[in-house]
């Protein structure tokens, strides 16, 4: 077989990793950045691949990366045969019992913070042959599409087909402003209330608006607040709350310590209920690598039990 291999045209797994790493990343410059290499080593790599096989594989521009159709073609049927390799060498590493090679892990900025950032440096100290490949993405993409290990975020929008694992305890949201801005505005009782208040919006990466969300005794609103100002960074919300630009709907722990110092003020408490809070979660059809399962057991350390649903 190996014979064949070799004689279809020399070309070595190598090689099919760039070409997978280019089409996943639709850039040479990012896809050499995560193979370690030169940005011309892999153009070099991709070009030598394409001679070979006497095919062009992608389209290029000064400002774009696409697929042809033979490259469409070729990655279809790689991705399964390479993963397939890839669980390969992983179990060889499981028998070995020893967390190694990269993880990539796909999460919300506000997900990173409060689920990895304080683990990060223990982890990479007990497990100096682990490689974490963070990426922050408020999108909510398709983890095994896209070629990450797990993802993080809330656990009501994991999707069904994933093992998901509970990495932090029920969450809510809290309404807030600073006491400048309420002595200045007035408190509102009720969520229809802040239609008459300057709210600090919130904008996901996709460009729609978040509708603030309430529920008391089982009667839900949803409020299409306005206000002065949008952002997309909810710390940043935060510290608009508090400079008295206008009420922040956040998520709890991000408003802890100006709730604490007095700098801010909650409002609307009772129509803020819990909810689950954030999952990782991975295929459950895949092998799951040492060095996630390493990284889920330490994340436990820091806070509630496992829970796989």
């Amino acid at each position: 077989m190996m014979k064949k291999f070799q004689q279809s045209g020399g070309v070595d797994l190598t090689a099919l990793s760039a070409f997978l790493a280019v089409a996943g990343q639709r850039s040479f410059r990012a896809a050499a950045a995560e193979l370690n290499i030169t940005p011309s080593a892999i153009s070099h790599t991709i070009k030598a691949l394409e001679q070979r096989l006497n095919a062009r594989l992608f389209n290029r521009t000064t400002r774009s990366v696409s697929l042809t159709d033979a490259g469409e073609r070729l990655a279809g049927k790689l991705r399964p045969a390479m993963a397939s390799i890839e669980e390969a060498i992983l179990a060889v590493d499981d028998d070995l019992g020893v967390p190694r090679g990269t993880v990539r892990i796909n999460a919300s900025d506000g997900a990173i913070r409060l689920v990895l950032q304080p683990v990060l440096a223990r982890f990479l100290h007990m497990y100096p042959q682990v490689h974490l490949d963070i990426v922050s993405d408020g999108r909510l993409g398709d983890i095994v599409s896209e070629g990450f290990d797990a993802g993080i975020r809330l656990t009501e929008a994991v999707p069904k087909d994933m093992v998901a694992v509970t990495v932090t305890a029920p969450m809510r949201f809290a309404a807030v402003a600073s006491p400048a801005y309420l002595e200045r505005r007035g408190r509102p009782r009720l969520p229809l209330d802040l239609h008459q208040h300057d709210c600090i919006r919130f904008r996901f990466e996709s460009g729609a608006l978040y509708r603030w969300e309430f529920e008391k005794r089982g009667v839900s609103e949803r409020i299409n607040v306005d206000g002065p100002i949008t952002l997309s960074d909810q710390p940043l919300m935060v510290e608009a709350a508090i400079d008295g630009i206008g009420i922040a709907f956040v998520p709890e722990h991000l408003a802890v310590e100006g709730l604490a110092d007095g700098r801010l003020e909650r409002l609307l408490y009772d129509w803020c209920p819990e909810f689950p809070g954030l999952s990782l979660y991975y295929p459950g059809h895949r092998h799951v690598p040492p060095a996630l399962r390493a990284l889920i057991a330490l994340i436990h350390q820091k806070g509630p039990g496992a829970r796989d649903g």
